[in-house]
């Protein structure tokens, strides 16, 4: 008897303990899911477009701030694509055309001792006989393969010269030429040598004297140097070469976008980078529609502004923009997204 009673107290017992143990686990699971408070959804969509909805209390705590943009006139700036060329080839011809220079001197210096010294033993021959017949015939052999080097000398100098025109254009060859102080610093890597091509289909009626290239984040000048003598056969458009300085950052091979002034202006309204946000490789601003609502729309990035921001010709002149905030809002228009997922 005694040992039945021990046995139903003990299976009691398990069977409270395993009811509490449940009820807790009940409520350590529920009680999250009755306790969570959900953000309130502030994105609805109208005519497809996504809208932003946001109090002045929010607008003011999370540090939106709006303006008007003004538009104004702003030079019009080609976009090109740039190479950053090897000048190897071109250090290679300045080489060869120096050292055919210099057998071109040693060549006029043998000339300048051989035609001497054929003169006078033909002289000394045909007055006293003092120098044999053969020792003319050596002196004037002598004086003719001399003649023959200068010749040669000369036609390299010619062919080297000739290859850096066909090669480099009028500009860059007369600068090796002249061994100017341009090609002195294209060698000596002090400057780099750009390769800018236009899209197929742009012609410039002349090409600006001064242009920029985009390196990383900041804008480097680069100098007009002549119309280049090949085509970028990637692109197929009109090439120049430029200069930029080493300074710059560029290195050979590299591929760089470039800024050309076309001397056009264009009415547009500046866009500062703090309103710019990217979103699928796209640019977008935040544009206030109403007290309490901001919608986002696209702006052309074709023409960068001075400060980083871009000019955008598709922004009405009165809109009202986001400056400061404009990533806070597309983060908002993700959360939504997110919850409309769990739901």
């Amino acid at each position: 008897m005694r040992l039945l009673l021990a046995v139903l107290v003990v299976a009691c017992g398990t069977l409270l303990g395993w009811a509490l143990f449940e009820t807790r686990g009940k409520a350590a699971v529920e009680g999250p899911q009755e306790g969570a408070i959900k953000v309130p959804v502030r994105v609805s969509a109208k005519n497809g477009e996504p809208v932003i909805r946001l109090d002045a209390e929010t607008q003011q705590r999370s540090g939106i701030e709006t303006g008007v943009l003004s538009s104004t006139p702003h030079p019009e700036q080609l976009r090109a694509y740039g190479m950053v060329l090897d000048v190897a080839r071109l250090t290679e011809l300045s080489n060869s055309y120096a050292n055919a220079r210099a057998q071109v001197q040693t060549a006029q210096a043998k000339l300048a001792m051989s035609k001497p010294a054929y003169d006078r033993a033909q002289k000394l021959f045909n007055d006293t006989h003092v120098v044999s017949q053969a020792q003319v015939q050596a002196a004037e052999a002598a004086f003719g393969t001399d003649q023959a080097s200068l010749v040669a000398a000369e036609a390299q100098v010619r062919t080297f010269a000739a290859t850096a025109y066909q090669e480099w254009g009028a500009i860059l060859g007369k600068s090796l030429i002249d061994e100017s102080p341009m090609i002195k610093s294209l060698i000596e890597r002090q400057t780099f040598l750009l390769q800018i091509t236009l899209p197929p289909g742009v012609v410039l009626s002349a090409p600006p004297a001064t242009a920029s290239i985009k390196v990383g984040d900041n804008r480097q000048p680069i100098t007009f140097v002549s119309p280049a003598t090949r085509i970028d056969p990637r692109i197929q458009g009109v090439s120049f070469f430029y200069t930029v300085a080493a300074a710059s950052g560029v290195l050979p091979g590299m591929n760089v976008l470039a800024f050309l002034p076309s001397g056009k202006s264009l009415e547009g309204v500046a866009v500062p980078a703090s309103a710019v946000v990217w979103w699928q490789g796209r640019a977008w601003i935040y544009r206030r529609t109403g007290a309490s609502s901001f919608t986002r729309m696209a702006i052309a990035t074709d023409l960068p502004a001075a400060d980083g921001g871009y000019i955008a010709n598709n922004v009405a002149k009165e809109a009202e923009v986001v400056t400061q905030g404009a990533q806070l809002l597309l983060s908002e228009e993700f959360r939504a997204q997110i919850q409309v997922g769990e739901d």
